[in-house]
């Protein structure tokens, strides 16, 4: 029976059929940043004072003082209210006791759910735990629309994440209180899983093995794109209410999908739904060039047996189970660390003392040769290309701990070094993840695996709290764990030049083939073990 792939190398691996999907995959990838990073402007900390017990007048001066030193936000909650000489430290408002309110500077945000709903102080830790129950949403997302891809379909599952996306992120413009406004963005991050991990995998699924890795990492650039994007969205909108319609309201223009986005040929061949299959794989082919060969009519008309997900083959499990509890531990483990260090960059920009905006257009800036540079490492080896990656992010973390606060270009500078191992690393396991598991129950493994990814993200605003313990402590964590995770990868499979599994025996039969391979056993092992 002829494997997918070799049909692919037959109908174009990448011709203008599979350039056009690109395209309606890459541009939601746009709005996939806008989502996972606004909250770095729309839950800002501006400098405030309570207004209970000073004159208008000592106010405005506090604010001005306090925003042109640069402070940070909660120093506030503790100093003197007037800078006289006769003012004390007696004289400050202790946390959780204005009564009259905050007053907040409005000389870089206009508002923010900060400012809205007085997320200060006593109250600081609900901004916090805010973004974390966003990112709450995504594991959730990972592991239902994982499981659902594999059943219903690639295509039906990111038309109903965008639909999801569009309308919660619309009614969060709206929302009357934090904890609606909470909630609403908890649905979003769902959707943001679903729409990431499938229209990955569709990509995936329709590209020859020679052009895989470079289509996975053009989606990469695409969220590159967003990231910097956002710097100069919020630098124009200073609202937070305009600021979440205007990324969010766009998506309408998704509802096009229903009728542009293709369904994934190989899912609906591993299903046993070959006539569409065979609709699409004729469909790709004229648009390719690439007229039906007789070898094609020829494996058409043969109608090969449907492909059964069934239980692993038992030379499979003897060979791989001493092995599958030591891959329980490191898998997971792995994707935790590169999504922890990641989105705790991203999301903390504020902790390096420049500007805001500044800050958020230069590590956007930095994705773009994080992404170039694995295009010529990847096809090396996608093992040690990972390990080396998170090395660099894991050194240059830690370094920032060495450098005095004063100098903040060059923790910056650092911090943006650690940035670039760690985004490089994250291009690589996108890649890397959808190459492990085979076509019956790809979804599925790479839904488990961001579950594991996203109990990362979820922990990653909370690293903010660290602080309290040492100011270095957050960056010490962004530094230990990639240094670990770096040495976890080496126990990984390597799927360079491997071709793309269809069934469970395919991999079965390349872990025999290639030893080196044989790491996708316990990976499967894992999938077959959530699905029971």
């Amino acid at each position: 029976m002829m494997h997918f792939d070799e049909i692919l190398s037959l109908v174009g691996g990448f011709g203008k059929f599979q350039k056009v999907l690109y395209v309606w995959i890459c541009l939601p990838q746009i709005f996939l940043a806008f989502h996972m990073l606004v909250s770095v402007f729309t839950g800002a900390v501006p400098p405030h004072l309570c207004r209970s017990t000073v004159r208008p007048a000592d106010l405005n001066l506090n604010l001005s003082l306090l925003s042109s030193t640069d402070a940070d936000p909660e120093l506030s909650c503790g100093i003197p209210l007037n800078h006289s000489a006769a003012a004390g430290p007696g004289h400050g408002v202790p946390p959780g006791s204005c009564q009259g309110g905050w007053e907040y500077s409005t000389e870089t945000f206009h508002s923010t759910i900060v400012t809205e709903w007085d997320l200060v102080c006593d109250r600081a830790s609900l901004n916090h735990f805010g973004s974390s129950i966003y990112m709450f949403g995504l594991l959730v997302g990972a592991v239902v629309f994982g499981s659902l891809a594999d059943k219903y379909g690639r295509r039906n599952i990111v038309l109903i994440s965008l639909t999801i996306q569009v309308v919660f992120g619309v009614c969060a413009a709206f929302a009357p209180n934090f904890y609606i406004y909470t909630a609403l963005r908890f649905m979003v991050g769902t959707s943001i899983s679903g729409v990431i991990m499938n229209v990955f995998v569709l990509g995936t699924e329709w590209t020859g093995s020679k052009e895989r890795m470079l289509a996975g990492i053009i989606t990469d650039y695409f969220f590159g794109f967003g990231y910097i994007m956002l710097a100069g969205v919020a630098y124009l909108i200073r609202d937070w209410r305009k600021l979440q319609l205007a990324i969010s309201a766009p998506g309408f223009l998704f509802i096009s999908y229903f009728w542009l986005l293709p369904k994934s040929a190989r899912w609906l061949m591993a299903n046993d739904r070959k006539e569409e299959a065979w609709e699409l794989i004729r469909k790709a082919a004229r648009m390719n060039g690439k007229p039906l060969t007789k070898d094609l009519e020829m494996w058409e008309t043969q109608n090969p047996p449907s492909v059964a997900v069934g239980n692993m083959p038992d030379l499979k499990v003897k060979n791989t189970y001493k092995r599958f509890h030591m891959m329980c531990f490191f898998f997971p483990c792995f994707r935790f660390v590169n999504v922890l260090v990641y989105y705790g960059l991203s999301l903390n920009i504020s902790d390096f003392g420049m500007n805001i905006f500044l800050t958020q257009l230069v590590f956007g800036l930095v994705e773009m040769p994080a992404r170039t540079i694995t295009l010529f490492t990847l096809n090396r080896s996608r093992r040690i290309s990972h390990s080396a990656f998170l090395a660099v992010g894991g050194t240059a973390c830690l370094l920032t701990i060495f450098i005095p606060d004063d100098l903040t270009v060059v923790k910056t500078v650092l911090a943006m070094t650690g940035k670039f191992g760690i985004t490089a690393s994250l291009s690589i396991i996108y890649v890397y993840s959808a190459e492990v598991f085979p076509t019956v129950i790809r979804q599925n493994g790479v839904g488990i695996s961001s579950m594991c990814a996203r109990i990362g993200g979820a922990l990653a605003p909370m690293m903010h709290f660290l602080r309290a313990i040492s100011p270095q402590a957050p960056m010490v964590l962004c530094g230990i764990c990639p240094l670990l995770g770096s040495g976890l990868t080496l126990l990984l499979p390597e799927t360079a030049h491997k071709p793309l599994p269809d069934t469970i025996e395919d991999d079965a039969l390349m872990s025999i083939t290639h030893p080196s391979v044989l790491w996708n056993g316990w990976t499967l092992e894992l999938c077959f073990q959530w699905k029971s």
